[in-house]
């Protein structure tokens, strides 16, 4: 059974950073590209950023490239994103999710998903 569980989301003020982990167990995690969405209250889940097997691509939401940053630790099991300059905008619940491939943007794509760590931006 394929798990991935988020953590280091919380309660920030504008313009502070998060670094947000995802662990994966239960399926070859090298093999997999990974990538993270986020979901704001009352709106769709949206695609953040992806990463290649091997690390060595990504790939961001065009609106969201700079603030963001997406890395993985294969020894590890573990896909981080980096996030800085928080703005309020950026509120929502962020979910880790193996992908087919990097460029799989849309939530239909994916197989297997992360139960999702809350970001929360104070102004």
């Amino acid at each position: 059974q394929v798990q991935l569980v988020e953590s280091g989301g919380g309660l920030v003020q504008t313009g502070g950073s998060l670094r947000l982990s995802c662990v994966v167990s239960g399926r070859t995690f090298s093999n997999s590209a990974m990538s993270w969405f986020r979901q704001a209250p009352g709106k769709e889940r949206d695609f953040v950023a992806a990463i290649s097997r091997s690390a060595a691509v990504t790939h961001y939401a065009d609106s969201l490239k700079g603030r963001f940053t997406i890395s993985r630790d294969n020894a590890k099991n573990a896909v981080y994103l980096q996030i800085n300059s928080l703005k309020p905008e950026d509120t929502g619940v962020y979910y880790c999710a193996a992908a087919p491939t990097i460029y799989s943007p849309r939530p239909v794509q994916i197989g297997y998903w992360g139960q999702g760590t809350q970001v929360t931006v104070s102004s």
